[in-house]
């Protein structure tokens, strides 16, 4: 019994679970760093609005998230046949995830929005990459 009630306390959570699993059933590798950096900025937007409006606990919700997707992002570069292209993009995350923990100590939405956009930024030039 107690399961479902661990399962049914956290309808929210249950529902992104499914729902992110149900968004990457089909997709490749590259399909899924694309949902990752969309769900890191999503969390990050998301992260902003809530220290906007005093919402602490959505805030570290939200910027523990992002920061765990980042570790993934990190984690599934390929230093061997990446290059200096994985060197960046580690230096890159491992920027954005001390920007993240900085930004979370505070109330200013900026941070969040700005590594958002920097996110964004690298999501769109992966997805030309993707399709050329």
């Amino acid at each position: 019994m107690a399961r479902y009630a661990t399962a049914l306390a956290g309808p929210e959570a249950t529902y992104r679970s499914i729902d992110l699993a149900g968004r990457t059933g089909g997709e490749d590798a590259a399909g899924l760093v694309s949902l990752l950096y969309a769900e890191a900025s999503r969390a990050l937007k998301s992260a902003a609005w809530a220290a906007e409006h005093g919402r602490y606990d959505v805030k570290s919700e939200r910027v523990t998230r992002a920061i765990a997707i980042l570790f993934a992002l990190e984690s599934g570069l390929d230093f061997n046949a990446g290059g200096e292209i994985s060197r960046t993009l580690s230096r890159v995350y491992q920027g954005a995830r001390s920007e993240v923990v900085d930004a979370s100590l505070g109330t200013d939405p900026a941070p969040f929005l700005t590594v958002a956009a920097t996110l964004d930024e690298i999501a769109g030039a992966w997805e030309a990459a993707r399709r050329a």
